[in-house]
């Protein structure tokens, strides 16, 4: 039985069966990027946790270790914290694409300097960064991507069980290699308009060798921004599909996880 008895009988066998439960979501809605996020009160996300373990609890044959609060009953217990971890950690990796974009889009802009508070993170991120992680927020949610995000980690204590070994390095590798992925998103959403700004500031260096009377950060800079701020116009409809495919890309990558105890 469990270490702690209060004399409730199947009641309190079913609470710590819940509370086990809200462990892995938990530890899950806690790494997320969306759910996780210090603007969220942490109340709301208790109760997220808990209303996901009253289902899990009631559609699945899900047990608590027979002794919770002995040496095995905790290794299992911080088994599911790495596995809600892992699936929440995933997601980060997609969404920290368009701010690696934005650092390299601001850079050549040079509107590095123009930072904000992030309410994802919490941290300091550029302005653009700002404008990527909105967008991409507002696709997320808008394709469903959270629900099935939320649907995977419940389908995960079919695929992982309490109890069952789920370190392996290869599932770190397989959590390592998302990052790859990260950055090439990263490069493929900041490559048009780095691009054009490069032409930019190349057309910039030509004229102030053939004026060297002119002053060129009074005429780089403004060229700068305006070519930054025409490029991201003109490139809105092809950033638009890369972060779809991102908001795809963050929940496929969950799904691998989960796919993997197949494997």
């Amino acid at each position: 039985m469990i270490a702690l008895s209060f004399g409730f009988g199947a009641l309190e066998a079913e609470f710590w069966r819940m509370l086990f439960v809200m462990t892995r979501i938990g530890a899950a809605l806690l790494a997320a990027p969306l759910f996780g996020a210090a603007a969220v009160p942490t109340q709301l996300r208790v109760s997220l946790a808990g209303a996901i373990a009253v289902m899990i609890c009631a559609w699945t044959p899900v047990a608590a270790p027979p002794a919770l609060f002995t040496l095995s009953g905790l290794l299992i217990t911080a088994n599911e914290v790495l596995i809600g971890l892992s699936l929440g950690f995933v997601l980060q990796w997609s969404f920290a694409a368009p701010l690696i974009a934005a650092e390299v889009i601001g850079g050549s802009m040079g509107m590095s300097i123009a930072t904000a508070a992030d309410p994802v993170s919490g941290a300091q991120s550029p302005a653009l960064g700002q404008y990527f992680s909105v967008l991409l927020t507002v696709l997320f949610f808008g394709l469903g991507a959270h629900l099935n995000w939320l649907s995977l980690v419940t389908e995960s204590y079919r695929a992982f069980p309490p109890g069952a070994a789920w370190f392996t390095p290869e599932r770190m590798m397989l959590i390592a290699s998302f990052g790859a992925q990260m950055v090439a998103t990263a490069l493929a959403i900041a490559l048009p308009v780095a691009l054009l700004l490069l032409l930019v500031q190349v057309m910039t260096g030509v004229i102030s060798r053939s004026a060297p009377s002119l002053n060129l950060f009074a005429l780089g800079l403004p060229a700068g921004v305006l070519a930054g701020i025409a490029a991201l116009i003109l490139a809105a409809p092809m950033v638009t599909d890369r972060l779809t495919d991102l908001s795809a890309t963050a929940v496929a990558q969950a799904a691998q996880i989960v796919a993997s105890a197949n494997g």
